[in-house]
């Protein structure tokens, strides 16, 4: 169903807050943080923070991921008062790897107009600045923090041939690129570190490269995964797995070995008899 975004009717506001750089704030959020009733707010102590640096009073209401599912009356409250609201988490855009989801879901499924603005997010410098293929990606977010779930959630992207974009927090780091380079192999990879802070940096290279020259960093990373099989990625993979790949493309069993044969410049006899052996073991 159609619904015009500025029909008159209150408004929730999807408000993206700066990553690190204060500056990094628009002037469209701005004015909206000023024009709202309430801002529904991850972490009130950090929103306060910057609305005293913009020079804002308004009244926060606590929204996170443990109460959020308790917060929808409260929201429809304001707005069936015909007032607007803003919502923000911590940093970036709400809803992106962080609270605003039910927020926007109960607005949604009870007819109110949501609107987002646009504004900083982590994954998009971080993905642009990585070197790799920009024109199709997936944006995972953070993976399990449990190395037998987080391993079986790279099994499952590893055959997928657009970049794979991940967030991670310091302590997990290392023990997440190693389950990377164990999973989905050698890959290049760009390690993004405080996004538009004093210290932003980022590390390029080879999966096992960049595991020693990363150690010991701290702050707060988005990782960035060639796909499969772009530059040469497919160099990791074994001839089975190479056969998998191009059968998850669609591509039959026969198809599929002739362009691995043709790839890695071997017979077809080879490649049939690697993969049919591992089927018949």
């Amino acid at each position: 169903m159609s619904q015009k975004s500025y029909d008159g009717s209150p408004i929730v506001y999807l408000v993206p807050t700066p990553i690190g750089n204060m500056a990094d704030i628009t002037l469209r959020a701005i004015d909206v943080l000023k024009s709202v009733s309430v801002i529904f707010s991850e972490d009130t102590r950090v929103t306060g923070l910057l609305l005293n640096h913009l020079g804002i009073k308004k009244r926060l209401i606590s929204s996170h991921n443990f109460n959020e599912s308790n917060n929808g009356d409260k929201l429809l409250a304001f707005l069936s008062n015909g007032e607007s609201v803003a919502v923000v988490s911590d940093r970036g855009t709400p809803a992106i790897s962080d609270p605003g989801y039910g927020l926007v879901r109960v607005a949604i499924d009870n007819g109110y107009n949501v609107v987002a603005l646009p504004g900083p997010t982590a994954f998009v410098p971080a993905l642009i600045v990585s070197g790799l293929d920009v024109s199709s990606f997936t944006f995972y977010g953070f993976l399990n923090s449990k190395s037998s779930k987080r391993r079986k959630e790279l099994d499952d992207l590893r055959f997928h041939r657009e970049t794979l974009i991940f967030y991670e927090s310091t302590h997990r780091l290392q023990e997440m690129l190693e389950d990377i380079l164990k999973v989905l192999g050698n890959r290049k990879i760009s390690i993004s570190r405080e996004i538009s802070k004093r210290y932003e940096e980022v590390f390029r290279g080879n999966v096992a490269d960049v595991i020693t020259e990363v150690s010991g960093a701290k702050g707060e990373f988005v990782i960035v995964v060639d796909g499969a099989c772009e530059d040469n990625a497919c160099d990791n993979l074994s001839i089975c797995e190479h056969v998998e790949f191009y059968k998850s493309l669609g591509n039959s069993d026969m198809d599929a070995i002739k362009m691995v044969a043709r790839e890695r410049n071997v017979p077809k006899s080879v490649v049939y008899n690697e993969y049919h052996n591992l089927e018949n073991r």
